[in-house]
């Protein structure tokens, strides 16, 4: 008597299906499946049709296709933030985003080089799942991809010519000397931060990576360079170079965005890969594990933590 009536389902579906000629390929599945198992609807509980579920261990569907797969992350080569040093990634992006993968059982993280201004092109045309460099969280980004919560935050340095001979020590002393020019890495915040105290786009010269700008003020054809304090002054060290100096006395901009607060950032419809890692990042946070990956990546805890009511939220909307 079942197999009959499973019979009579399944004509009655077909019968169905043919007379609905419009029905796209995933509706005319659907329905076959569901006379095939009339159970299936009731395992299901109701869930729509594309909609994201989760297992009964409370894995959803993206994270558990991630842990079969592994994730692909872009990066760019940015000390302390995100480098490769003899193959390996490291960096304090790097080192949180793993931690938090891994916490959510994702343990094949696998790393791609990347120029700063193609990573988010790279994440939007699905290259990466993911791109971490502690990218700066700010309102024209966030039109484009979906911040994470905030990881670390950081302010900006400058570096001149040994000396100074320019007497440099603001992006205001470059916007009142129209015949300074500073080479600043491409896509990055810091060419929003000069133009906003009203340093000419003539000014500014755009470089692939930091070792680029460095190197245009180290042959003379930029006059300084600027980005993340942190990752500016490491790269100055790593050179070694007798012609370039920071400076220490920096004054930072009183600008929007400013400090910078870093994130891993996920494409729009991201939403169960996003929600999952702010769930571990979360956890991360309020163990001492967070501090040590901090200070182990050349970052202070008390200096560059992030405080509990900075959101990506709050950021986006330009409220910090």
């Amino acid at each position: 008597m079942r197999k009959l009536l499973i019979a009579l389902l399944f004509g009655l579906s077909f019968a169905l299906l043919a007379a609905c000629g419009s029905s796209n390929d995933a509706s005319s599945n659907d329905g076959a499946n569901n006379a095939e198992e009339p159970e299936a609807a009731d395992e299901a509980d109701g869930a729509e049709e594309g909609e994201e579920t989760e297992s009964e261990d409370g894995v959803s569907d993206r994270v558990k296709e991630l842990q079969d797969s592994g994730v692909i992350v872009g990066f760019a080569n940015e000390k302390p933030y995100a480098y490769e040093e003899d193959g390996e990634l490291k960096g304090v992006a790097v080192a949180v985003a793993t931690e938090v993968l891994n916490e959510l059982g994702i343990d094949n993280v696998e790393g791609h080089l990347s120029d700063f201004g193609e990573l988010i092109p790279g994440l939007t045309a699905n290259k990466f799942d993911i791109i971490t460099a502690s990218m700066a969280i700010t309102a024209d980004r966030c039109e484009n991809v979906a911040f994470g919560e905030p990881e670390v935050k950081y302010g900006e340095g400058l570096i001149v010519e040994k000396g100074n001979p320019l007497d440099l020590h603001s992006y205001q002393d470059i916007a009142d000397n129209s015949d300074v020019t500073v080479s600043i890495m491409q896509g990055a915040t810091e060419i929003g931060f000069v133009q906003d105290v009203g340093v000419d786009k003539k000014q500014i010269q755009e470089a692939p990576d930091i070792p680029a700008t460095l190197s245009a003020v180290e042959s003379g054809r930029a006059d300084a360079t600027t980005g993340t304090e942190m990752t500016i002054k490491m790269a100055l060290e790593s050179l070694g170079s007798d012609k370039l100096e920071f400076v220490e006395d920096f004054e930072q901009p009183d600008v929007e965005g400013n400090p910078s607060y870093g994130a891993a950032a996920f494409r729009m419809d991201d939403d169960a890969l996003r929600e999952a890692y702010n769930e571990k990042l979360a956890e991360l946070k309020g163990t001492d594990r967070y501090a040590e990956l901090l200070e182990e990546n050349y970052f202070s805890e008390v200096a560059n933590s992030v405080e509990e009511e900075v959101t990506t939220e709050k950021v986006c909307n330009g409220e910090f």
